[in-house]
């Protein structure tokens, strides 16, 4: 093996031992109470909706999509129902749009303007939780009633004492905590896609 695929692969290995000192870092409480507000949306046929900026809004897309289809799997009896769940990063003619007349700080809170009713679950995703259009949707959606949870990193920044239940990646590298939100999506879609299989009545 040459120096730059030994230097290569040495990267490789520190990143991945890196990410696992992250993970066993993670309060796996917080990740249930989080699988537990999901549930009582689901109970209550709730809207949930998904939030984030750059790398976090394609999670967001991912996450909503999971919810909506792969929870279960490839059942689809008569009793049981998926996610109604909504991201609001996917429609990017309202987005440009809101952002363009009321500014970008705004493209969430009046997206839940439109759509938030009381009893709805309002789930954001924030590497550093100072977005200001997820700190504006956040204190409009409590303002909404809407239930509040977040997937944050960092030490949660604004935006965290303002949710209902956070899960926190406790780590200032934004490849880390964006990883660990991804893997919290697949853990609880795999939860419910196990949930739903355990207990289907159909």
């Amino acid at each position: 093996m040459n120096d730059k695929l030994t230097e290569t692969g040495r990267f490789v290995r520190e990143y991945l031992a890196g990410l696992v000192r992250v993970v066993e870092k993670v309060d796996e409480g917080e990740v249930a109470a989080l699988i537990q507000e999901l549930k009582a949306a689901y109970d209550a046929d709730r809207q949930i909706f998904i939030i984030g900026n750059g790398g976090s809004a394609a999670t967001a897309s991912h996450m909503a999509c999971d919810l909506a289809k792969n929870i279960l799997g490839q059942m689809r009896g008569k009793t049981r129902h998926r996610f109604r769940v909504l991201s609001m990063t996917d429609n990017v003619a309202m987005i440009t749009a809101l952002a363009n007349d009321l500014g970008y700080e705004q493209i969430f809170a009046e997206q839940l303007i439109l759509y938030g009713k009381p009893g709805d679950l309002l789930l954001v995703i924030s590497g550093s939780g100072n977005s200001p259009n997820i700190v504006k949707a956040v204190e409009l959606a409590r303002q909404m009633g809407l239930k509040t949870a977040g997937m944050l990193g960092f030490d949660g920044g604004r935006v965290r004492p303002l949710l209902d239940t956070v899960v926190l990646v406790d780590d200032c590298s934004y490849g880390y905590v964006e990883d660990l939100h991804m893997i919290f999506d697949h853990l609880i879609t795999g939860y419910f896609n196990h949930y739903f299989a355990a207990t289907s009545p159909d």
